[in-house]
């Protein structure tokens, strides 16, 4: 089995998150994606970061309860010692899962630092990564064989200026999954 994780802040996860999944889901060979929830990023500020539970309640409301769904949410950083590095987890999730292969999926962004993740090569050659295009962030062509440009399609969206709009009391509904603006504003997040 092939399994992806696409993992990020997710603060909050809006429907550019869910449009990678699927299109990886569908058109990167994979049998699943992982929207793997980072507890803290150490290479990003966590000023603005939420409580990790209402993180992981809005990723489980995006990917819905379809058990046969290919997008799956994933929890397992918030179990393993922090900060969290991304070769930890693969290695946790490898003794785990031993018959299953795991990729990264990174945007063009992160790609662009990836130099700077913690054992940064033995995450290319033990597990590979998928790269995404990011607006602003050009993808050169990787010289590493285990990885891959998916060109699925770019969205403006980003979680940064979704915080901003709901700050400021702007109505998001659409630029959310279904379900996840509604949590929001229930649990008075991002006011």
């Amino acid at each position: 089995m092939k399994i992806g994780l696409l993992g990020g802040s997710f603060n909050p996860v809006h429907v550019g998150h869910m449009m990678v999944a699927n299109y990886m889901a569908q058109f990167a060979g994979l049998d699943e994606v992982w929207m793997m929830l980072s507890p803290q990023n150490p290479l990003k500020d966590s000023a603005t970061l939420i409580d990790d539970r209402h993180r992981l309640k809005m990723l489980e409301i995006a990917v819905g309860a379809d058990r046969q769904s290919r997008i799956k949410a994933c929890d397992v950083e918030l179990s393993l010692p922090r900060p969290s590095y991304t070769i930890d987890t693969l290695r946790y999730l490898n003794r785990r899962h031993p018959s299953v292969s795991f990729s990264i999926i990174t945007g063009s962004d992160n790609w662009l630092g990836f130099g700077r993740w913690r054992e940064s090569e033995s995450i290319l050659s033990d597990y590979g990564v998928i790269v995404y295009p990011r607006p602003g962030f050009p993808i050169e062509t990787p010289s590493h064989p285990n990885c891959r440009i998916i060109n699925a399609p770019i969205t403006e969206i980003s979680s940064t200026f979704l915080r901003q709009a709901l700050s400021s009391g702007a109505d998001m509904t659409y630029f959310l999954p279904p379900g996840v603006y509604e949590y929001i504003r229930h649990n008075h997040l991002y006011e």
